[in-house]
């Protein structure tokens, strides 16, 4: 990825650095601005496996939450984990040819299977005490520091994966550090908003061929469509 792009990546890591909301930081990571950052500097085609990709996401921050939040792990070394997992996933993905519409069958089915996991389960998330975000937080320019070093590193990262360098999580990296409080919840949002991402990657597929910038429009379009039906004000039933 170009400098542009890794502070493009740091400016999205800050803002949700600074955003209390864990639905909006879940709202405002699932932007697909890496995404749109790989696909202009890399050149790579969005197929079957890219779709997969999602999923990938998807692991990452469910083995973050699993090996921080229950098996106690430092946060490094669960991000550390989430990113075996992807990278696993990756090397399967990539020696396989994956048709992209069995692809898009097997997304939507997936997320469907988990949504009503997720709302058949659903139960109050633990919240950490207000002071605690103060007490571990770093002072403002050190966290700028470190989140700007981050997102060099997992860029670099990031380059070894070929096609499914579109959805590595790069800021998801870092993310999971300042959400790690709230893991669980952030999770759940993140895997709901994942439906857009599909969207976004989908739009794209179908108008590629006709031009990368009609594809990127499509794309954020899509994504734009599925979030605000995603965030649409439930209608609670009358007493």
């Amino acid at each position: 990825m170009t400098w542009s792009a890794v502070l493009l990546v740091t400016a999205v890591v800050w803002a949700v650095s600074v955003i209390r909301s864990v639905r909006l930081r879940a709202l405002v990571y699932s932007l697909p601005v890496p995404m749109t950052l790989a696909l202009v500097t890399t050149g790579y085609r969005v197929d079957g496996a890219q779709l997969l990709g999602v999923l990938g996401l998807n692991l990452f921050f469910g083995t973050v939450a699993v090996t921080h939040q229950r098996l106690r792990w430092p946060i490094l070394l669960a991000d550390g984990a989430g990113i075996g997992g992807y990278l696993a996933l990756s090397a399967g993905l990539v020696a396989v040819d994956v048709p992209f519409e069995a692809a898009l069958a097997s997304t939507l089915v997936l997320w469907v299977a988990a949504m009503l996991l997720r709302r058949r389960r659903a139960r109050p998330f633990p919240v950490a005490p207000a002071s605690a975000e103060g007490r571990n937080g770093l002072p403002v320019l050190l966290k700028l520091v470190v989140i700007f070093v981050g997102a060099i590193l997992t860029a670099l990262l990031g380059a070894v994966l070929r096609g499914m360098v579109v959805t590595f999580p790069y800021s998801g990296v870092l993310v999971a550090v300042e959400a790690r409080h709230q893991l669980s919840e952030f999770t759940g949002h993140f895997a709901r908003n994942s439906l857009a991402l599909v969207a976004f990657l989908t739009a794209y597929h179908y108008v590629q061929d006709v031009s990368t910038a009609g594809a990127l429009g499509a794309g954020w379009a899509a994504f734009a469509v599925v979030a605000a039906a995603l965030h649409l004000p439930r209608r609670t039933p009358a007493a």
